[in-house]
């Protein structure tokens, strides 16, 4: 039996490795965990973060050149390597403008191996401005690629738009391993007064203070009786306490939970997980809701119709929209029937359609038909 073949890996939005928790931490990592399911062995080749939030082209200059120094120097290491050791394609996940990946191209092409993207974006309106340079490198390297698996219908639109006649587009949605969660603890089942809502996400401002908004406004309109659980912390801690202070008595804070033994009691305890998603790219936190049975009230932004089933698993409400957002919460909240039939849907879902195993199988058999071709 052949040993698995190497995969260089890289995640210049957020690396595996980075010490804040996330949902581009948790993809990063299972996506990962399924290349070496599936036959590979990644390994995880830099660290660099080319992500650039302000826009300051000054910026973006310097990581582009420290991104080309570091592709140099692995091409030499490589290079030194037997042919069986080096690897056999590049690995990058989550290509944008504000986080553009200017090293596996320069490499694949050096070696001659085949360049591959997870979640790939394309913004043409921001050819001009801040990002030029980051979109510029972004854009270059959605172009190079052999392959982009597409983890939303939301990306696949603009990918396909633009795709060059050689490049494969697959589908790999967002997937969970159930593996990863244990037994759920006793300390995080508490009573609760009422039906048990809960959210779980970062409090930064921008795009999660947005949805922390629209969910205590949404709140606010509510009738039912109703607690809710927020799971989460950072810079913002503040204003998000503020918005829920008119709720005293309802609203539990936890701050940030490590603990998935906690975290998952959390999930199992609670009636309806709810969160308005502002700009999200699809949400693993919703995924992670469904596994463990809890039905879902989110925005319909971005990729979120891709990892909730409107209608079957939970309901989808209009961008932004605090009132629509409310009545399906309400929704819910009163027809217990329909809010258990979602939560068994939900759990069906990701464990027959989005776990470990489905997406270790696509990329077995995506990769080893792309690398398997070399030079055809």
């Amino acid at each position: 039996m052949n040993p698995p073949r190497p995969v260089a890996f890289y995640a210049p939005l957020k690396s595996p490795d980075h010490p804040s928790p996330s949902g581009d931490r948790t993809m990063a990592r299972l996506l990962m965990k399924a290349l070496e399911r599936g036959g590979f062995q990644p390994r995880l080749e830099s660290d660099l973060r080319t992500l650039d939030k302000a826009g300051e082209p000054v910026a973006q200059e310097r990581l582009r050149q420290e991104s080309l120094t570091t592709a140099d120097r692995l091409i030499a290491q490589y290079r030194a390597l037997p042919e069986a050791r080096r690897p056999c394609a590049w690995f990058t996940y989550h290509v944008y403008y504000k986080a553009p990946d200017w090293i596996g191209p320069r490499v694949a092409d050096a070696l001659g191996i085949r360049y591959v993207i997870a979640e790939g974006s394309r913004a043409a309106k921001r050819a001009d401005g801040p990002w030029a340079i980051g979109h510029e490198g972004a854009e270059a390297a959605l172009d190079r690629a052999d392959a982009i698996f597409v983890m939303t219908a939301h990306d696949r639109d603009a990918l396909e738009a633009r795709r060059p006649a050689r490049q494969r587009l697959i589908d790999l949605p967002p997937f969970l391993d159930v593996d990863e969660w244990p037994a759920a603890s006793p300390a995080s089942r508490s009573p609760a007064l009422g039906p048990r809502l809960l959210t779980v996400a970062m409090m930064r401002e921008g795009d999660k203070l947005a949805s922390y908004r629209i969910l205590a406004a949404s709140l606010a309109g509510l009738r039912q009786p109703w607690t809710l659980d927020i799971i989460g912390d950072g810079e913002a801690r503040g204003e998000v306490s503020r918005l829920f202070a008119p709720f005293d008595g309802r609203v539990r804070f936890h701050g940030q939970v490590e603990s998935k033994a906690v975290l998952r009691g959390l999930y199992e305890a609670a009636d309806l997980f709810v969160w308005p998603a502002v700009n999200e790219a699809y949400g693993m936190v919703l995924l992670e809701a469904q596994l463990f049975g809890c039905p879902v009230v989110a925005g319909a932004f971005g990729g979120v119709a891709s990892v909730v089933e409107d209608g079957a698993t939970g309901l989808l409400t209009p961008p932004g929209d605090a009132d629509a957002f409310a009545r399906a919460i309400a929704t819910l909240l009163v027809e217990d029937d329909r809010r258990q039939r979602y939560g068994a849907a939900a759990r069906r879902f990701v464990m027959q359609e989005r776990g470990l195993d489905q997406a270790a199988a696509r990329l077995h058999t995506a990769l080893h038909a792309l690398v398997g071709d070399i030079g055809a």
